[in-house]
């Protein structure tokens, strides 16, 4: 956490997906929290992203999927941060998450998975404990 103990998280949504209510909400849930909120805004491309992520010296990404893909989609993704050596920042993803795709998240790098309906409590609270000991020490759901 960078020079601070406050927590830089970058919130971005897929390029594919479109609707950003929930993100919106979160993202306010975490800024009255105490968190500095980085918001990528719709439409970036995963190079976008991780170059913002990388820019902006963030201690976590959020990534907020609802179109579907998941499974493909993100572990290109941490792939991607892999190769950008960026590999250090924690990324953590919410919605449209099926019980079924959590374990390849997990195996391509994603710490945690919050499904649809998620309060934006709960994402807080493991965000919080996640952090007591520093980003690079962020321990998984596992």
């Amino acid at each position: 956490m960078g020079q601070s103990d406050t927590i830089r998280i970058l919130l971005a949504k897929p390029p594919i997906d479109t609707h950003d209510r929930g993100i919106m909400i979160l993202a306010r849930a975490l800024r009255d929290a105490g968190m500095e909120v980085i918001y990528a805004g719709l439409r970036q491309t995963w190079e976008q992203i991780v170059n913002t992520a990388i820019e902006e010296d963030v201690d976590l990404i959020g990534i907020s999927s609802l179109a579907g893909g998941e499974r493909v989609l993100i572990p290109k993704f941490c792939k991607l941060l892999k190769e950008s050596d960026a590999a250090d920042i924690p990324v953590i993803i919410g919605g449209s998450v099926l019980d079924r795709e959590i374990p390849v998240l997990e195996e391509a790098g994603v710490i945690k998975c919050f499904k649809s309906g998620t309060s934006a409590g709960e994402v807080i609270t493991y965000i919080q404990n996640a952090f007591k000991k520093g980003p690079s020490q962020v321990e998984s759901s596992r």
